[in-house]
């Protein structure tokens, strides 16, 4: 009897594993070409590239500190478990190991501290820059100010209400959409002026790599020198009030000639 149970589970061990293998296969053909946003988004700004990089840095060397200390600590509860013997040291503390974990902190911070002071002082200097543009932030729009080419409207959420209602399929870039664009060419550094009218906001743009509050009564600045052409989206990144979610930003980097001719007809019209 105990050989037929051993047989019949035998014979169903394959049909278990066919049936997890097309488990499998189904999930794969349903996720596997999505993109596993895990990292940010591809940068595409000079400023981009720098906060990515830094990024990256800071992470391969947590991932290394995670290493060496859980590897030493795993290490240490395998090797002087109780099971083999050992017994518990009776010393209370030893200076000269507390002096090494404060030291390589210290380094390690420093050393850290380097690359982050660098990329800051980068991210803030606006100097030099080959035109500007004004942000103010509103519940729950934005306007837009091409202070060099006296170009002026605003930009709200054009998602159709039916979409956010539910009463229809949602768009691709559904509560991403707005009726005004921001036009910017590449190959031009473009200085940023952030403020708001009423409650602070955000202007967030992940692939440009900026995100900067606009608070009523200041002016904040960043920049963005684009590389590659493109339509590029974010949002509004602080709680500014009940519709935040409906407060997106798409900017469109064009080439030097697309802009102005952008410009003229923005003129014109």
């Amino acid at each position: 009897m105990m050989l037929n149970r051993r047989r019949q589970t035998a014979g169903r061990v394959p049909d278990i594993a066919a049936r997890i293998a097309a488990v499998a296969a189904a999930l794969y053909a349903s996720v596997g070409h999505a993109e596993w946003a895990l990292n940010f988004q591809k940068p595409v700004t000079t400023i981009g590239h720098v906060q990515y990089d830094l990024h990256m840095l800071i992470l391969w060397v947590c991932c290394v500190i995670f290493v060496v200390v859980f590897g030493v600590m795993f290490y240490s509860l395998f090797a002087h478990r109780k099971s083999k013997g050992s017994t518990p040291a009776k010393f209370s503390h030893s200076t000269k190991a507390e002096v090494i974990w404060t030291i390589i902190p210290i380094v390690i911070l420093v050393t850290m501290a380097i690359p982050s002071t660098q990329a800051l002082i980068r991210m803030e200097d606006t100097t030099a820059s080959d035109m500007t543009l004004k942000v103010t932030g509103y519940q729950w729009k934005w306007r837009y100010e091409y202070l060099d080419h006296d170009v002026d409207f605003y930009s709200t959420l054009s998602t159709p209400r039916a979409q956010i209602e539910g009463t229809e399929p949602k768009g691709e870039n559904y509560l991403l959409e707005v009726d005004n664009h921001v036009v910017l060419p590449v190959g031009k550094k473009v200085r940023i002026l952030l403020t708001a009218a009423d409650v602070i906001h955000a202007w967030w743009v992940p692939a440009l790599g900026t995100k900067k509050d606009a608070i009523p009564g200041y002016v904040n600045e960043i920049w963005v020198y684009i590389e590659e052409p493109g339509t590029y989206r974010g949002q509004c990144a602080e709680l500014c009030g009940k519709d935040h979610g409906y407060m997106p930003i798409v900017v469109d980097a064009v080439s030097e000639e697309e802009f102005d001719a952008w410009v003229a007809g923005q003129k014109s019209g």
